[in-house]
Parts: C-alpha cells; sequence; structure tokens
C-alpha cells in the first residue's frame, strides 16, 4: 500500500464555521493558505490504483457536528495541475470505528453513484468522486471540487429557480430511493446551486431504505420520526428534508420542526407542489417518484429504468442466467437420491447419538477413549502433573475433571500432547474444518467466529457455549483474539497436527436449545498438503462440516484486487483453489454428491465493500435469527458473483456437496498495512457461514428439518427416495426457498434467544 502522508495546513487555520457546507475554501475561492507536498496513493472509481504528487491547503471541519475534515487539494495528474477537494479522517478520529463506518458509507454511495450516473445527464446532480483510501490511518475521499453555493448562502432566488430546483432535488431522490437508499443528511449546508442546477452532498448520511431509524440531523430539516429514531427509513424522509429547505431558500428563515410552516400559502410555488411534504408522518408525504412526476411528468419512469440496485452496469439477461444456473443447480441436488448412510460418516443430520461413535484425538487423529488413571493437572509452574482422583471428593470431583487433561498414548511417535478431559465426555465431538490455501485469511476468520461465540454471538439462536478447558481456552483468547482485534496480523502458526494437513485450533462445549451438549472442534486443513495416510483419510471420513474460504485476490480478476494481488505476489488462479480440490478428492463418496455439510464463503470481503453485492450483505447488522429464505438469496447472489468473474472451477465445492451454503464474510473490516489493521480488526458476518452448518447438523431448529436445510423448496414429484438399506431423508421439501420467517417456536425465527434479547430490554434487529 502506497502511504499516505497528511502534513496539515501547518498551523491553527479558523474554519468556515456552521453553514459553510462542502464548497467552502476551494481553490480559487479564497486564500490558498499555507501548502504542503505529499504523496497520496489511492484507487480510482474504476479500480485501477494511482499515486500522485499532491498539495494541500487549510482544512475545517466540514460539518461540526461530524469527524470528516475537508480541504483544497491540487494533485500533479501525470504532469497536469488538478484541483479537487479531500475528505479525510485524522489519525486520532479513525481510531473510532464510528468515524471510520460514516466515511465508508460515504465512499460507497459516492462509487454506487458513479456507476450509476457517470457520462449521463445525471452525473451533474451529485458530488464526482476521483478517488478513495479507506484502510490506511488517515483515511480519505477525492472529489472533484462542489459546484455552485450552499442553499444556506444563496438569499435571492426566482420562482422559475425554485421549480428548476425543486426538480433537480427531487430527481437526485428518485435515483437514490432506485438504488434503495435515503439521503438523512439533506440541509441547507448539503445543498448546492450554481444558479441552473443543483448538487446534492451529505452522503455520509445515506442509509437503506427498510432500516430501522437512528437519531439523525437537526429540526428542521430532520424529519420528526427520524429525529426520535422511531420506525423504519422510508424514502418520504428526505421528502420532508427537501421542503424544509426550499422553505429555507424561499422565505430566509427555517420552518416549523413537525409540522407545516403556517404561511405556506402565501408561497405560490411551494402550496403547488410540497404542502402535503411538510406532513409529520411519512405516510402522509408523497413520494421522490410522486412529486418529480408533477414537476417534469415523466422523468420519473425514466430514472427507474436506468439500473437496477444490484449491479448498476450487469446485463438482465445475464444476471437472470447467473441466477437460473443458481436454481437448476439446487433442483438437480434435491432430485438426486440420498446416499446410503456410511457408519462414521461425517453426515451428522442430528439424529445419531454422538455417545455412539468413536472419539478420535484433535492432535494425532487416532481413536481415544477416557482413561481416569491418565490424567494430568497443571501446577503453579504450568507443567503437567499427574491428578490422583482418590484424594478427590465428589463434591469438588467435577470441577477438577473439568480442568484436568488426559494425556494421550494412540501414536507413540506423535509428540507429546494432552486432551481436556470434557472433549471425551460428550460422546464423539462435532468437527469442523476450514479448507483453503495459506493465504486466504482462515487463522483470521476462524479465530473471530470463535470469538463471535464467546462474546455471545450464539444466544440469541437458542445456543449456549462453554470452554472445553477454562487454562486453553484462556490461553487461545490471550494469543490470538486479543492481538487480533487490537489490529495486529496474525502469523500462521504450525502447532500440533497431522503432518501439516488438520491442524487443531480450538474446541468449545455447544448446548443446544434440547439441553444437550455437544463438543465442537475447529480445525483448519492445509489441503494442498494432505498426503493419502491411514489417520487422513479417517479424519476425512469422519469430519462433520466443512467451510471452504475463497480468497477474491487469488479468484476474482477484478481491477479493485491487482494491488492487494501485487502487494501479496500472487495472481488470479483461474483453476480454484488447489486445497478445495485436494480436499474434496479425498472425501468419502458413495452417490451422486457428497452428504458432509458445508458453506463457501468469500473471505476477505473488505476488499470488495463498495462493489454489490458484497456491500448489499456486509452493510447487514448482525443476524438475530436464522432466517433460511435469506440465507438462500445469499447463496444466490454470492453464487452468480464467483460464477460471473472467479468461474465454474471456483464453485466445485458448491457443485460436489448436496448441503452447501455460500456467505459473505470479512474478519477484519479492511486491510492490513504494515503488519496492523489501523482501525483494529472489526469482524463483519463471521458467524454466519458456522449458524448454516449447526442448522445443518440440528443444533439449531429449522423447519423442513437439517436434512432439507440448504437444499430449496421442493415439489413432491421433485423426492426421489434412495433404495436400498439405509436410505433416508425427506426429500428436500421445505427447505430454504419454502422456509417462512418468523416460524412461531423455531429457534431461527426467533424463538426463545430473541425473546431473551428483548427481556434484557435489546431491540431485535
Amino acid at each position: 500500500m502506497t502511504r499516505t502522508t497528511h502534513p496539515g495546513p501547518g498551523g491553527p487555520v479558523p474554519g468556515p464555521g456552521p453553514g459553510a457546507g462542502p464548497g467552502s475554501g476551494l481553490p480559487g475561492t479564497g486564500p490558498a493558505g499555507p501548502a504542503a507536498d505529499a504523496k497520496l496513493g489511492f484507487t480510482n472509481p474504476s479500480g485501477r490504483r494511482r499515486a500522485a504528487r499532491a498539495r494541500f491547503g487549510p482544512e475545517s471541519r466540514r460539518d461540526p457536528q461530524l469527524p470528516p475534515l475537508i480541504r483544497n487539494v491540487l494533485l500533479d495528474d501525470r504532469g497536469q495541475s488538478r484541483r479537487c477537494v479531500q475528505v479525510r479522517l485524522s489519525a486520532a478520529d479513525a481510531a473510532e470505528p464510528v468515524a471510520r463506518a460514516l466515511l465508508d458509507i460515504e465512499a460507497g454511495t459516492a462509487l454506487r453513484l458513479h456507476r450509476l450516473v457517470e457520462g449521463t445527464e445525471f452525473a451533474p446532480l451529485f458530488p464526482r468522486l476521483i478517488g478513495y483510501e479507506p484502510d490506511t490511518d488517515e483515511p480519505f475521499l477525492l472529489y472533484d471540487p462542489p459546484r455552485g453555493t450552499t442553499a444556506g448562502k444563496t438569499h435571492v432566488m426566482s420562482s422559475t429557480d425554485q421549480r428548476v430546483l425543486t426538480r433537480d432535488l427531487m430527481l437526485a431522490l428518485c435515483l437514490l430511493d432506485g438504488q434503495g437508499l435515503v439521503p438523512r443528511g439533506i440541509s441547507p449546508t448539503t445543498v448546492l446551486w450554481d444558479g441552473t442546477s443543483l448538487q446534492l452532498w451529505g452522503l455520509e448520511g445515506v442509509t437503506g431504505v427498510g432500516r430501522p431509524r437512528t437519531a439523525w440531523g437537526l429540526a428542521p430539516y430532520s424529519s420528526p420520526e427520524q429525529r426520535r429514531g422511531e420506525g423504519l427509513v422510508d424514502s418520504r424522509d428526505a421528502v420532508w428534508s427537501a421542503a424544509q429547505v426550499l422553505y429555507r431558500l424561499v422565505t430566509g428563515r427555517p420552518g416549523h420542526a413537525d409540522r407545516a410552516p403556517a404561511d405556506l400559502g402565501e408561497h405560490r410555488v411551494l402550496a403547488e407542489t410540497l404542502r402535503d411534504a411538510f406532513d409529520p408522518r411519512a405516510t402522509g408525504r408523497p413520494t421522490p417518484a410522486q412529486l418529480l412526476d408533477l414537476l417534469s411528468p415523466g422523468t420519473a419512469r425514466r430514472t427507474a429504468l436506468l439500473a437496477s440496485p444490484d449491479d448498476t452496469h450487469q446485463d438482465d439477461r445475464d444476471h437472470r442466467e447467473d441466477h437460473q444456473a443458481f436454481e437448476q443447480a439446487l433442483r438437480a441436488k434435491r432430485r438426486a437420491p440420498m446416499a446410503p448412510s456410511t457408519p462414521g460418516a461425517g453426515t451428522g443430520t442430528g439424529t445419531a447419538s454422538p455417545a455412539e461413535s468413536e472419539v478420535l484425538c484433535p492432535y494425532c487423529l487416532e481413536t481415544i477413549q477416557l482413561d481416569l488413571g491418565a490424567l494430568y493437572v497443571t501446577d503453579s509452574r504450568m507443567q503437567y502433573q499427574p491428578l490422583d482422583l482418590a484424594g478427590v471428593g465428589k463434591v469438588r470431583r467435577q470441577d477438577v475433571l473439568r480442568g484436568a487433561v488426559q494425556k494421550c498414548a494412540a501414536d507413540p511417535d506423535f509428540p507429546d500432547h494432552f486432551i481436556p478431559v470434557p472433549y471425551l465426555t460428550y460422546g464423539r465431538p462435532l468437527t469442523v474444518a476450514m479448507v483453503g490455501q495459506s493465504s486466504t485469511g482462515k487463522s483470521h476468520l476462524l479465530t473471530q467466529m470463535i470469538a463471535e461465540i464467546t462474546d455471545g454471538g450464539l444466544e440469541p439462536f437458542g445456543l449456549g457455549w462453554q470452554s472445553v478447558n477454562p487454562e486453553q481456552h484462556a490461553r487461545f483468547v490471550r494469543e490470538r483474539v486479543q492481538p487480533l482485534r487490537n489490529g495486529r496480523v496474525l502469523d500462521h502458526t504450525g502447532g500440533l497436527g497431522l503432518d501439516g494437513f488438520a491442524r487443531f485450533v480450538e474446541s468449545l462445549l455447544i448446548t443446544d436449545a434440547h439441553g444437550q451438549v455437544r463438543p465442537v472442534a475447529f480445525f483448519d486443513l492445509g489441503g494442498e498438503d494432505l498426503v493419502r495416510t491411514d489417520s487422513a483419510l479417517r479424519f476425512l471420513l469422519g469430519v462433520d462440516a466443512l467451510v471452504f474460504v475463497v480468497d477474491p485476490v487469488l479468484a476474482l480478476p477484478l481491477p479493485q484486487l491487482d494491488h492487494a494481488r501485487e502487494r501479496g505476489g500472487v495472481e488470479v488462479n483461474r483453476d480454484g483453489d488447489l486445497a478445495f480440490a485436494t480436499v474434496l478428492d479425498r472425501l468419502p463418496k458413495t452417490g451422486q454428491y457428497l452428504e458432509v455439510a458445508a458453506t463457501m464463503v468469500l473471505g476477505k470481503a473488505d476488499l470488495l465493500r463498495f462493489r454489490s453485492p458484497v456491500d448489499r450483505w456486509l452493510g447487514r447488522p448482525a443476524a438475530t435469527s436464522l432466517d433460511a429464505a435469506q440465507i438462500r438469496e445469499e447463496s444466490q447472489d454470492v453464487h452468480a458473483f464467483l460464477r460471473r468473474h472467479a468461474g465454474q472451477a471456483w464453485l466445485r465445492p458448491f457443485d460436489a456437496i448436496r448441503r452447501c451454503t455460500l456467505h459473505i464474510a470479512s474478519a477484519t473490516g479492511g486491510q492490513e498495512d504494515q503488519g496492523r489493521y489501523p482501525a483494529g480488526a472489526a469482524p463483519r458476518r463471521v458467524l454466519e457461514p458456522l449458524l448454516s452448518l449447526f442448522a445443518m447438523h440440528g443444533l439449531i431448529d429449522v423447519p423442513g428439518g437439517p436434512e432439507a436445510f440448504a437444499r430449496g423448496e421442493a415439489a413432491a414429484m421433485e423426492a426421489v427416495p434412495a433404495e436400498g438399506p439405509g436410505a433416508g431423508g425427506t426429500g428436500g421439501v421445505g427447505g430454504v426457498g419454502g422456509m417462512p420467517s418468523g416460524v412461531p417456536g423455531a429457534r431461527g425465527a426467533g424463538g426463545p434467544g430473541r425473546k431473551r434479547k428483548k427481556e434484557r430490554g435489546g431491540e431485535a434487529r
């Protein structure tokens, strides 16, 4: 990453003050102030990396209520001077996740609008983005200079100009509404007018339609419901704000905070077009499209046809073909006969008793049984000492055993290793294995998954957790979780494992909604190093769940990822992940599909967080209920994205495994810079893949049962029963597509976990 330096203006410079807006202090509009040179590295809207020398003017707070700063910049653009404006965060402000999130929202909105309107007649309505650099100590955006003067400084406007400005403002709102976006920051400081047309700033205040409202903005420009944070975001929230700005322009004074101005009838243009826009309830106001059609008939229809919210430049026919391919694959999985059950195979559905199966040592992968004569505990020097239970009373026995370990002697050639006693006393553990090449970010993703569990992330789904061994878990948190959360890039740790293939990472005791306790063991598979040994094959025969981690840097030939490839010294691999192929080729297969539960995760999604459909999913709040229809929708989007850009080789796990969901996740929330994550590691959607696996294994109750989960809704005629002994399955009826959200009593539909959340006073998101 090109280091970005911000020398600052060289001393205190008085800012323009409240209401100055984004156009204050632009090149050529005031004194240049002290300037300083720096080299800026940034990504342009097309995804290409750029570096340019820059000279800065004085800076000020863009909005007194918000952290971003703004200043003039003179770029040396291939020998040509180019004026622009930099919106940035200081290092101190960038240390706050909320401030970074605001800048990310602005960057994502600006990029989406760029893709939507660049080269069209609508482009002048919004700020034109030149470049962005979000993952550095002082993140920033670069824009073309704002065009016009803020409405707060416009004192005289003819009735003709009023109608043009009103039309342009509604046009901007319609374009945003077409993307499912609502600008909450409309005010006299974010609406600019150059005498002929409007430009709308305030993109940091944009949010999605249907999201819960949060308090934002000030009276009278923020609607009453918006200021109180009540209900759900509506496109008509922005209509209120626009009406208040227009009233201020016409009268020179602010309107009433909660209702229509008393003198509205005295202003003909306002009264004719915006009378209902001042309704204190969003449901009583017209939509932006209705107002636009009133001002310019037919224009709203043209904006609606400009682009879909999913992908502004994607051909509709190709889009349909991608999604049809996903549906056809699910249909084929539903129709294929279920393979006969294989004893010991890891197709766990929650129906078999784990206690009936053998337990493998998580280190040497040999069979192990509890031996009370081979137990140890640690002393004050953290050295293992033999445990004699003869002197332990019944009252203390359970507590002592919880902290005890057993020395495994199953493989005398393997280095000494010890297994926590609880791991051996609850039946066969549920084994979850992460699959991918060493550069995919598996370690960070798995660390954040476990951290989310221990932070209570499973509670809304009716699940509880406990450490298998408190001492070992505390060491995992100290050595892995805390450094990562503090922003340090984790090393690739070797640890004990099988020839570099299956490395045991951590284990937890998970209690399901029915009170059944089951150990869950997490492994990191270095599939490209797999050798065909008896232990390796035995592990794969018994593995219960696989998480295939797709590295976008290796999979996707997108220009946004070129810089990451250059830094990592890697190239796009159109043949897929070698670790995927290695593991899939060695899994036991007795039918058309592999029956192990699996998920595919598009990891490092922060690298693509401004691109559809990644932005759509990565920006969603953490789930508090398992909505199978939403999981299917996410799977469909990821499948289409990988099919379009990476190729079918990267979808081999989905094609080979009957039950496989696809997810988007980021373990860190941003790119590392010189061995650290500038804002710390902020995980996004890391628990969703694991929740899907738990549902497939019956730990989370889902309508249709675990067998049907992730295969989609099937008509009865599509269910083909398997023949022969051991055949089973539900035929796929009641899968993801047919699962209604909010099923009473279902853990995945807001069961006891959600109820407890409400009892604590929280609101289910």
